[in-house]
């Protein structure tokens, strides 16, 4: 299990969001925990947190974002979706439970040759779709989420739902942050002008 405390405080209690779908969130939570490598798997191999438990930490960075934003920009959309999207858009990064994504190493961690290839974000799909049941819009935002940045995703440019536009910008503004690309100059942004 991941050791540091801070972070796994702060995944249950976005976990503790989840209320209409707990049995199945708390079942999936359990094959996550116990048969994957969900708490120490790091977030990439050498872009943002390739340490153990960097995809813990992204995934929650990005669903505390998530909720942040909503509250601010689109109440109407539900806590639990924004838990259950922003915890779990990036799980397909575990691989599977038989076959890891990232396989640790002396240097790093290195991508696995030998699983079965499917994207992150249809893997994510599949994995969370086995446990918990999806809305449209969180099917569409957990398999959307990395926005235009990528060809595949292009067909539902300007059709997303809101949840997709929402997780798309918390992945990205987390993962900024996560690599130190986002520094806030407090002095330009909160003078008075």
């Amino acid at each position: 299990m991941y050791k540091d405390n801070e972070i796994v405080k702060r995944y249950r209690e976005i976990l503790s969001k989840v209320i209409i779908r707990k049995s199945e969130c708390d079942e999936f939570v359990w094959f996550l925990e116990n048969q994957t490598t969900w708490l120490t798997a790091p977030a990439s191999t050498k872009y943002h947190l390739s340490i153990e438990g960097g995809l813990l930490i992204h995934s929650v960075g990005v669903a505390e974002t998530m909720l942040e934003l909503k509250n601010a920009l689109i109440p109407e959309i539900s806590d639990e979706s924004c838990a259950i999207v922003g915890l779990f858009h990036d799980v397909g990064k575990i691989g599977m439970p038989h076959s890891p994504r990232y396989i640790k190493k002396n240097s790093g961690y290195e991508y696995n040759e030998n699983q079965i290839e499917m994207s992150i974000a249809a893997r994510s799909l599949y994995i969370v779709s086995k446990y918990i049941s999806l809305t449209d819009q969180e099917a569409q935002a957990i398999l959307y989420h990395d926005g235009q940045y990528i060809q595949e995703n292009r067909p539902v440019a300007h059709r997303e739902c809101p949840l997709t536009l929402l997780v798309t910008f918390a992945d990205t503004w987390a993962a900024a942050k996560e690599d130190g690309r986002i520094k806030i100059d407090e002095e330009f942004y909160f003078k008075k002008r």
